[in-house]
């Protein structure tokens, strides 16, 4: 089923301060780079039937490139993003007011989260995360306002400070994740709830292959996450590799830039 998708061009991107073990200011990125990798990212989705919406990126605010983080979208409603660090606090009303100017539902939230960098919607349930961005009061927050169940996951490892940098959803019912990023509760948690879901290795983890885009037939990941990419072909996924090297030095991949707009009114 083809998809809704909204992406914000990274016209301003650099790595000009650190709010992540990914970042590194002294090293920087190369903004000419990191703009070609999107336009492919973005090429990937289209060639695979997908709408792709853009939102005006923001001088000053580097991070906007990763749409994810902007909103979380259910059933047609808008929970917006209350971002963790000032550097990117002028994000969430940005996307918050591109969905309003649009007609949809909105809820400008109270507790800090960022969007679906740390919610991913399944047919049933939200998966949340904790831990380093998002607060558990916010999971009560998005459920209340979206009507639909949250599942809190509590993440250990600093690398992966979003819950899409460490799991993904195959389709609505199966995941994608890596062990190492959970607390032993969330670990027993996810092995519960899905039994059959793809274990991803740390070396796969560590170039971020699990921040990927799942369509439910196709996914689109990180070219580097090479072992993960065969566990995916053989569960009979087409793979679809894109290179984001340049937006991976400030944390993000494929599914950092893509939020996915579902149930729109």
């Amino acid at each position: 089923m083809p998809k809704h998708y909204l992406m914000c061009r990274p016209d301003f991107f650099t790595v000009e301060y650190a709010i992540n073990p990914w970042m590194d200011p002294e090293a920087g990125a190369d903004r000419d780079v990191a703009v070609r990798q999107w336009e492919g990212l973005k090429a990937a989705y289209e060639a695979l039937g997908h709408t792709v919406s853009l939102i005006d990126p923001i001088e000053g605010l580097p991070d906007m490139v990763f749409a994810a983080n902007g909103a979380l979208v259910a059933g047609g409603r808008v929970y917006g993003a209350r971002f963790a660090f000032p550097e990117r606090a002028a994000e969430g009303p940005a996307y918050l007011s591109w969905f309003a100017e649009r007609g949809f539902p909105t809820h400008e939230a109270v507790h800090v989260n960022e969007g679906e960098g740390d919610f991913l919607a399944m047919d049933e349930v939200i998966l949340a995360g904790t831990g380093f961005r998002t607060s558990r009061e916010a999971h009560g927050e998005a459920q209340e306002f979206l009507g639909r169940p949250v599942v809190s996951l509590t993440l250990v490892d600093p690398r992966f400070y979003h819950l899409d940098t460490a799991l993904f959803p195959l389709h609505g019912r199966n995941i994608a994740y890596y062990p190492g990023a959970f607390s032993e509760g969330s670990l027993r948690v996810l092995r519960r709830m899905f039994p059959d879901a793809v274990i991803a290795g740390a070396d796969d983890a560590e170039v971020l292959g699990l921040n990927a885009v799942s369509d439910g037939e196709h996914i689109v990941i990180n070219s580097e996450a090479h072992d993960l990419q065969l566990d995916l072909k053989r569960r009979g996924y087409e793979v679809i590799p894109v290179e984001l090297s340049e937006l991976r030095k400030a944390g993000g991949g494929p599914k950092c830039c893509t939020l996915e707009i579902r149930g729109e009114n």
